[in-house]
């Protein structure tokens, strides 16, 4: 029952923090792997946990996705499903072994992209000029990351976007809204298909982080943005450190 309620605490963390600014999986993959859930399978469920807000995050953005030019939303779509299709099978692939050595890693890295993401997006906007927008290869590579460990994915996916030369928070949002979408989907679908997620968990946690995405949305109206950054970060680097402590122990 403890451990029940704690996975479902995370996943309405999750939902709320999603809605907020992010990081929801800062909060899921650790909770699933502290109750016992093996790490290849707590990403796994994780991934399924959070689908939901995905699917909402795209319905909320959709005027903003209907602006772009439908050819190429199918092109950058296809390019999303094969990536994230990739890191799944990466994943699927894995040996909990050979995962448990890269989390920590893979938890720093996303809490420092999450943390300087302002910075990472000023700089990939900066340097818009000489890249090619809407290039396949930087969303490939963004895509197979996020298939394999979608931590801290929606703010790189923003600075890809900054790199292209997209300067519309708001565009910028809907476009990583359909494309999360799209990589989950495919993510959802073989993690499920490989028997990596444990539904018992996923089921409740998909209703308890649908549900803290709505109570996210007045928190983000009345919490500073450095109070929310500052919190996720601090979990961040607490589960890094957890983690980097598990693989030394």
């Amino acid at each position: 029952m403890l451990d029940l309620l704690l996975i479902l605490a995370a996943a309405f963390g999750a939902g709320a923090l999603n809605t907020i600014a992010g990081g929801g999986t800062f909060l899921t993959f650790p909770a699933l792997v502290l109750v016992g859930v093996p790490p290849v399978a707590a990403n796994a469920t994780s991934a399924v946990a959070v689908f939901p807000g995905y699917l909402g995050g795209a319905l909320g953005f959709r005027k903003e996705l209907a602006e772009f030019d439908r050819s190429r939303i199918a092109r950058l779509l296809v390019v999303t499903f094969v990536g994230g299709l990739i890191g799944s099978l990466l994943l699927l692939v894995s040996s909990n072994k050979a995962f448990s050595l890269l989390v920590p890693f893979l938890l720093l890295a996303a809490t420092l992209v999450f943390l300087f993401g302002d910075h990472i997006r000023d700089w990939a906007a900066g340097k818009s000029r000489s890249v090619t927008p809407f290039g396949t290869i930087g969303l490939l590579v963004v895509s197979i990351y996020g298939g394999y460990f979608n931590g801290g994915l929606g703010i790189v996916l923003l600075a890809l976007f900054a790199l292209w030369g997209l300067v519309d928070i708001h565009t910028m949002n809907g476009l990583k809204s359909g494309l999360s979408l799209a990589l989950s989907a495919v993510s959802v679908a073989v993690f499920a298909l490989g028997g990596l997620v444990e539904w018992p968990y996923a089921a409740g946690m998909m209703v308890a982080s649908t549900l803290g995405g709505y109570a996210g949305a007045p928190i983000a109206r009345v919490l500073p943005k450095s109070v929310v950054r500052g919190l996720i970060a601090l979990v961040g680097f607490s589960m890094s450190a957890v983690f980097f402590g598990r693989l030394l122990g």
